[in-house]
């Protein structure tokens, strides 16, 4: 059983930055692709980022592309998001998510493994 615990959620202002951290445990975490999902009130969960198992490779959601860095140190049994430039519309809850496979999907339905989220506000 794989278990993820996010961490770093906060209150910033918009242009400030957060560091978002995902710790894991229960099963291998260097062979697991990895992802940062957001969700609204009202809206459905929305893709941020992936990294790949080997964190060789990585992906991102326009809104966030040249703003957002995916980051993983296996070592560590950790993944993070290191977030820039935020923005009103970056407001909500993010979500860690790990999946059996070591490629990089861009939907919830790539993932098993799922935390419960830490809360991100940004004031204008």
């Amino acid at each position: 059983q794989v278990q993820l615990v996010e961490s770093g959620g906060g209150l910033v202002q918009a242009g400030g930055s957060l560091r978002l951290s995902c710790a894991a445990s229960g099963r291998t975490f260097s062979n697991n692709a990895m992802a940062w999902f957001r969700q609204a009130p009202g809206k459905e969960r929305e893709f941020v980022a992936a990294i790949t198992g080997t964190g060789l490779n990585t992906r991102y959601a326009d809104s966030v592309k040249g703003r957002f860095t995916i980051s993983r140190h296996n070592a560590k049994n950790t993944v993070y998001l290191q977030m820039n430039s935020l923005n009103p519309e970056d407001t909500a809850v993010y979500v860690c998510a790990g999946s059996v496979a070591s490629w990089a999907s861009s939907i919830p339905s790539g993932y098993q493994y799922w935390g419960q989220g830490t809360q991100v506000t940004v004031s204008s």
